[in-house]
């Protein structure tokens, strides 16, 4: 008996040290590792960032331009001619609005939910502009008429565009 237990003593003595160095090498490996995961998760993000901000802050350049020419003076001004009527002129200012928005749309992958959803929402109130006041010229008008009677409008209510563009500034700060 006494020499089993001594032969136990041995084995312990011999694997004790083995055990303990076992186990630091596991938790220096195992951080190691855990370390090494975590820095290439930061390089990728770092480098998916290089890449996602420049396109986001396009995003928003060509938002803010959408807003832009979708505005009701910049409409009227690039698209009214002298001899349109009433219904020629509201036609091509809303096929413009719904070009651009058709061009612009893939950017509401880059901008947040709520942004793209402002800018739905100005373009709405300008088209609701633009069908409101064609419904109330008299009788007669010509596109001259409702050319000037679209600015009076437009410059008498606070415009969703604006709001819209202030939204953009604000987001795009945000990246910045």
């Amino acid at each position: 008996m006494a020499t089993f237990l001594a032969v136990l003593l041995e084995i312990i003595k011999t694997t004790t040290p083995a055990l303990i160095v076992f186990l630091t090498v596991y938790y220096l490996m195992k951080t190691f590792f855990t370390n090494q995961r975590a820095m290439k998760q930061m390089e990728l993000n770092n480098s998916a960032k290089k890449t996602t901000v420049p396109m986001r802050l396009q995003a928003y350049e060509r938002l803010s331009l959408l807003c832009e020419r979708i505005s009701v003076p910049n409409l009227v001004l690039r698209l009214r001619k002298e001899d349109m009527t009433i219904n020629d002129l509201r036609m091509s200012m809303l096929i413009s609005i719904q070009k651009e928005i058709e061009y612009n749309v893939t950017q509401q992958v880059y901008v947040g939910e709520n942004l793209w959803q402002i800018v739905k929402l100005s373009r709405n109130q300008v088209t609701t502009i633009i069908n409101e006041v064609a419904a109330k010229m008299p009788e007669g008008s010509t596109g001259a008429d409702y050319a000037r009677a679209l600015l009076v409008v437009s410059g008498q209510t606070e415009s969703a565009l604006d709001r819209a563009q202030s939204a953009i500034k604000t987001e795009a700060a945000l990246l910045l």
